[in-house]
């Protein structure tokens, strides 16, 4: 009896083999691509060869905030000075804002080859002569040396280095509203910094008050600043949607611009994205 179950099987049981098969593919089809993103992984371990100068004080942040609008923000934690100018292929005419790269150097005997992690806070118009160029703070450059040895290595002025983007990473930190000195109730603006992740914004949204839901695309002013020029009275408080430039994962700072918001006034919200 058994043998001749094998011999003449149900036509039914053909199937099960086929249908389990069917599942186990059209399952594996349903993973959402970032979770299983080759691509993103290759990334994250190559590097990528740039040329490197470093200016402003030897353990200084090189300028007092420069083209992206930081202003002495680039001294203090979370920034610690470790920041960098870039050329134009890294600033993008302000796009580049934020961002966050490791940097690290082995053709000088004073590199030690340990990675370190700059953000891009200023422009390097001129540095043209590679098609990546980081302009590094003299601590940003120094901290690429062996122990004890990054003055020797900013003697050098000049290296090429490798680099890589990664993501930014402000332990206990959530993003900060500066308002712009020239706000007024028909004109908002604001310097927007410590976004972890992607670091910059591809777009800022502005909502007012607290029955609204409706959403006002603000315009990059320059830099890190961003701005709305509404053209009637505002009306806080104001929640601000970001959106990330590279990721395109979006935030919202629920009602972080009070009523009663003043000109030059720092506001700092609850969120941030997540690393």
């Amino acid at each position: 009896m058994a043998m001749a179950i094998l011999l003449r099987p149900h036509p039914f049981s053909l199937l099960i083999p086929l249908s389990l098969f069917s599942l186990l593919l059209n399952t594996a089809f349903c993973f959402h691509p970032k979770l299983f993103n080759v691509s993103k992984l290759q990334s994250d371990s190559d590097w990528s060869p740039a040329g490197a100068t470093w200016y402003g004080p030897a353990n200084g942040a090189g300028s007092d905030g420069g083209a992206c609008g930081y202003v002495d923000a680039v001294e203090k934690a979370p920034f610690s000075a470790k920041v960098s100018a870039g050329g134009p292929s890294l600033f993008q005419s302000g796009k580049g804002c934020g961002a966050c790269y490791q940097v690290k150097c082995t053709e000088n005997a004073a590199c030690s080859g340990s990675p370190v992690t700059v953000t891009i806070t200023d422009e390097c118009p001129g540095c043209v002569s590679e098609s990546t160029h980081f302009d590094l703070s003299g601590t940003a450059f120094g901290a690429m040396a062996k122990s004890g040895q990054a003055d020797q290595l900013r003697n050098a002025g000049v290296l090429q280095i490798q680099y890589k983007r990664v993501e930014c990473e402000y332990p206990g930190t959530s993003v900060v509203f500066h308002v712009d000195s020239g706000s007024n109730p028909n004109y908002f603006a604001s310097l927007i910094e410590y976004e972890d992740g992607d670091g910059d914004l591809a777009s800022v949204d502005l909502q007012q008050g607290l029955d609204s839901d409706i959403w006002v695309p603000m315009q990059r002013s320059w830099g890190a600043v961003w701005k709305l020029d509404y053209g009637s009275e505002l009306r806080a408080p104001f929640s601000i949607r970001l959106t990330a430039l590279e990721s395109g994962n979006t935030l919202v700072a629920k009602n972080v611009i009070p009523a009663g918001w003043e000109p030059g006034k720092t506001y700092r919200s609850l969120v941030n994205f997540d690393g």
